[in-house]
């Protein structure tokens, strides 16, 4: 039972690191639409530069980073959740899974807070 649980995790985790870059550019153009873009929009060897500065990219980079954070911290209240269903009546273990749920809930409430707290930052002050 032990061998089959990791198997679906690790399944489970490579499914969610594939389809990780579709989530983030969930709001503007696929990366592919870029590269084409830019190609067709290139006049001579090189083309104009665009109004990309390093504070885009650096939210670019904050926003991918506090999605994949709150990815994890959902995927670790679902695993919590399955090891108390599993638990059997063990208190040991239901101990451990209430423990790992509220820190898991704590970390998820940072990690919103934080990406509330960006998400003020770059519209305000940007």
């Amino acid at each position: 039972m032990k061998k089959i649980f990791q198997q679906i995790s690790i399944l489970i985790s490579l499914v969610f690191l594939l389809v990780l870059p579709y989530f983030v550019f969930a709001a503007g153009s696929s990366p592919l639409d870029r590269l084409h873009n830019t190609g067709s929009g290139a006049s001579g060897p090189y083309a104009e530069a665009d109004a990309t500065t390093m504070s885009s990219i650096i939210g670019m980079v904050i926003n991918a980073a506090l999605s994949l954070l709150g990815i994890i911290f959902v995927i670790l209240i679902v695993l919590a959740g399955f090891k108390w269903m599993m638990a059997g009546g063990n208190e040991e273990d239901v101990s451990k899974a209430k423990d790992r749920i509220q820190t898991a809930i704590i970390g998820l409430v940072l990690t919103m807070s934080a990406y509330a707290i960006w998400a003020f930052i770059s519209s305000y002050l940007l």
